[in-house]
């Protein structure tokens, strides 16, 4: 096992910047997600730290050892891919040993460890079959294995579950890390979607345009943070964020309601409200004008705009709750949990 230190990493393509200075230290055993959307430069960090991208500057280390200029083959990794990248014609034990045939591992060592690795995902009924007769969660399995068995220093997971469907891919993804926490092998896994880093990740490093916005747990994320895109993108459903007018720790609101809260800020600034944060209160100074209301079992979302004005709004009420479109309701929030960002930085601005 070994730990991965990032260290001022820069990539570019041609005279494009697409990552931009990334710094990042993984312990030993830990599981970091990379999150973003589609198209920040997570899985071409994912692929430098492989050895499939070249690093324009920087340095990239696991353990005590930099690993610029070493071949994929010499980094002591594994990685689990998207799309399987499993062998058509061979079989489920055929997949999962080949590495290791070309290793020139005895025999009875590649048995022994295709054996466990097969136990531990449970696919041993399947090792004499071909990918072609497996289901999307099994091959993912099989995948795991290969990877497994090759008692790596680090895995790297790109974007493992795509292919799967939602329920499966929640299945999965706890497999993942229990996986990862029985074998206690140090991980970087890539995705884009944040409620699967949320629940996988013992730390998230949000990237958006190649910049590293935040990275820090999953917690740290949800409760403090430090930028509305991070603020946009943890959570779900998304913050709320609305124009205020901070003055002596009062949020002005732009229909002319108050709140209390941003002590430390003056002037425009963006507020932010997590749908859950909204409590029903008929004395509650944020009146919602209701547009639609989503039923879905354990709690109910009501999205509308903010009474007298365009900015929209969504609330998250625990149970069942109907209403008309056009209703008015009244939410308060508490100061604690409101987030006020720079309008002009979209910096968190602390309380």
């Amino acid at each position: 096992m070994a730990s991965i230190t990032l260290k001022d990493l820069v990539k570019t393509y041609g005279d494009v910047e697409v990552l931009h200075h990334v710094e990042g230290e993984i312990q030993d055993g830990e599981l970091i997600v990379i999150v973003g959307p589609s198209g920040c430069g997570k899985s071409t960090l994912l692929r430098m730290v492989a050895g499939l991208e070249t690093v324009t500057s920087g340095e990239i280390s696991i353990g005590d050892t930099v690993v610029n200029k070493l071949e994929p083959a010499d980094r002591d990794i594994a990685m689990v891919f998207q799309n399987y990248a499993l062998y058509p014609h061979m079989t489920v034990r055929e997949n999962m040993a080949y590495g290791l045939k070309i290793r020139k591992i005895s025999k009875d060592e590649i048995e022994r460890r295709v054996q466990e690795a097969a136990e531990i995902l449970e696919i041993g009924q399947y090792l004499d079959r071909k990918p072609r007769q497996l289901s999307g969660g099994q091959r993912q399995r099989v995948a795991m294995g290969r990877a497994i068995v090759r008692n790596p220093q680090v895995f790297l997971f790109d974007e493992p579950l795509s292919n799967l469907d939602a329920k499966l891919r929640v299945q999965m993804r706890l497999e993942i890390r229990k996986l990862q926490q029985r074998l206690g092998v140090t991980s970087i896994y890539v995705t884009h979607d944040q409620v699967e880093a949320m629940t996988l990740g013992d730390r998230l490093m949000v990237l958006n345009g190649g910049y590293v916005e935040q990275f820090g747990t999953p917690i740290e994320l949800y409760d403090r943070p430090s930028t509305v895109f991070v603020a946009g993108f943890i959570g779900s459903p998304s913050m709320n964020f609305l124009p205020a007018d901070a003055q002596g720790g009062t949020l002005a609101l732009g229909n002319g309601a108050t709140l209390t809260g941003g002590a430390q800020a003056s002037g425009k600034v963006t507020l932010g409200m997590r749908p859950e944060h909204l409590v029903q209160d008929d004395a509650g100074t944020i009146r919602i004008v209701v547009q639609m209301v989503e039923q879905l079992g354990a709690n109910t979302l009501v999205h509308g705009v903010l009474e007298g004005s365009q900015t929209e709004v969504v609330a998250s009420v625990p149970g069942h709750l109907t209403a008309e479109a056009g209703t008015v309701m009244s939410f308060s929030a508490a100061a604690e949990d409101l987030h006020v960002f720079d309008a002009t930085t979209g910096k968190r601005i602390d309380a």
